[in-house]
């Protein structure tokens, strides 16, 4: 077999091995015919065949099995997602709510200080007002830092 003839038939996709004496072979039952305009045509091995399928159903189940681990993976983002979001609705609520009581409890010690007889009274009512914030921003403090621990254990939950 010459080299011309081997590089033609590595072109044509045909396997060639070399025999015990080194000589390269050809496999015998590989049809060779002319097409009319003088081309070479060749048949498919049954066995490149066969080889070249199982590679394609190989390939197609592993894209399926990414696929399937895409949609998954998706899908557990968007579950995290709608906790986070929710936990974090949570989270704005309550910060609002605080927001809220600590200017009414202003806007009071405001309207008691216009109401105020002496400099006594003042100072009295300043006294209990940052009294009472403090204890009021000590308890709201605990509570939002509970809801963020919370936030964050149920973010970082493994899905049951």
């Amino acid at each position: 077999m010459t080299v011309l003839t081997v590089t033609r038939l590595m072109r044509a996709g045909v396997i060639v091995t070399a025999g015990s004496d080194g000589a390269m072979e050809a496999p015998a039952e590989q049809e060779w015919t002319m097409d009319q305009d003088g081309r070479d045509r060749f048949e498919i091995p049954k066995e490149v065949r066969s080889i070249a399928e199982a590679s394609f159903d190989q390939a197609r189940k592993a894209f399926e099995h990414m696929l399937s681990n895409a949609q998954q993976t998706a899908t557990t983002i968007e579950d995290r997602g709608a906790v986070v979001r929710s936990n974090a609705k949570d989270i704005t609520s309550k910060a609002v709510s605080f927001a809220e009581r600590n200017i009414s409890a202003a806007l009071d010690y405001a309207q008691q200080l216009v109401h105020a007889k002496d400099l006594s009274d003042v100072m009295r009512l300043h006294s209990e007002y940052v009294q009472a914030q403090m204890k009021a921003l000590a308890e709201q403090a605990a509570e939002l830092g509970q809801t963020v621990s919370k936030a964050a254990q149920d973010a970082a939950k493994p899905k049951t």
